[in-house]
Parts: C-alpha cells; structure tokens; sequence
C-alpha cells in the first residue's frame, strides 16, 4: 500500500537520466558505457518490481485469509519491505556506477541532482 505510494512521485533515476543524457555533456565513451549500465539496470530493477507484484499478491492473500492485522499480513509485510530495500540498494549500486563514469565537474552536478531528487518534498 504505501509503496504505491512512493511510486507516484518521479523516480529519482528519472531524473537522473535526464540530467545525464541531456545536461551533461557526455562524451560517446561515457553514453556507451551508461547506456550499457542502464540496460543492465533495467533487467534487474524488472525482476524486483515482479517480486514486488508477487509481494502484493501475498498481502492481499494474507489480509483475505486474516480479516486483520495477523501474523500472516505482518509476515507479508516484512517480506514487501525486504524486497523494498534491494529495490532501494539496486537503484543506488546503479546511480554510483553511472557516477563513476562521469569526469569530476560532471559528477558534481550529478550529485547535486541526487541529493535534490532525494529531499524534494512531496506535493
């Protein structure tokens, strides 16, 4: 419930992807090697959003069986909040890896753009 949620606002990679593709000024070795991290990235955040989805279904499966707040709807949702953070800790492994291919005034304005995505409040 509260994952749909926190996905209504623009992902932060979004934004990202959009300073770095458009603001940054990329060389063709950095656009190759970012456009190579992203499809990677791609593949994996998929796989953690369908688990998310199972997650989901685990939930709404336990609230259907319980009635309640039961051991069983905690349990699903502990599970929802593991799969949560690798989806978290993949985004971020994902975003250090672009960094990294970016040159020093580049990644400075890349992690201005982060630390912005990631304390703009909700509207």
């Amino acid at each position: 419930m509260g994952r749909s949620y926190i996905v209504q606002h623009p992902p932060v990679e979004s934004e990202l992807h959009q300073l770095l593709h458009e603001k940054l000024d990329l060389d063709s070795g950095q656009e190759t090697k970012i456009e190579a991290l992203e499809a990677q990235f791609a593949i994996q955040r998929q796989a953690l959003e369908l688990e998310l989805r199972a997650d989901n279904a685990r939930l709404a499966q336990a609230i259907q069986t319980e009635r309640g707040y039961g051991p069983q709807v905690s349990a699903a949702i502990d599970r929802s909040h593991q799969a949560m953070g690798e989806l978290q800790k993949a985004t971020l492994e994902h975003i250090f890896a672009m960094r990294s291919v970016l040159r020093p005034e580049q990644a400075a304005r890349f992690d201005d753009a982060v630390v912005k995505a990631l304390t703009v409040e909700a509207k």
